[in-house]
């Protein structure tokens, strides 16, 4: 499903809800959950899942086209756990 898709599902669900208010909505919605997970590392939507900040350590690597050994430094990343409702329904 595409953004486009979502913003058009959103719309049709609305009663009267226009794609150009969908698609604020959905806007928002992505926005905010953002801004959250950076805030305070994790946010958590019931019966779907739940994302959390991820910390990976440094680590060493190689580049593919030289076979040269680099350095991966740390970093930070986003990890998303299905709730069991969910899973289950898969």
């Amino acid at each position: 499903m595409t953004k486009a898709d979502l913003i058009q599902t959103v719309a049709k669900q609305g009663e009267g809800m226009t794609k150009k208010a969908a698609a604020e909505m959905v806007d928002a919605l992505f926005t905010t959950v953002g801004k959250v997970i950076k805030k305070e590392g994790r946010f958590s939507y019931p019966g779907f899942g739940t994302w959390t900040v991820r910390s990976r350590k440094a680590r060493k690597g190689r580049n593919p086209q030289t076979g040269a050994e680099i350095k991966i430094k740390a970093s930070k990343t986003v990890g998303f756990k299905p709730a069991k409702e969910l899973k289950s329904g898969l």
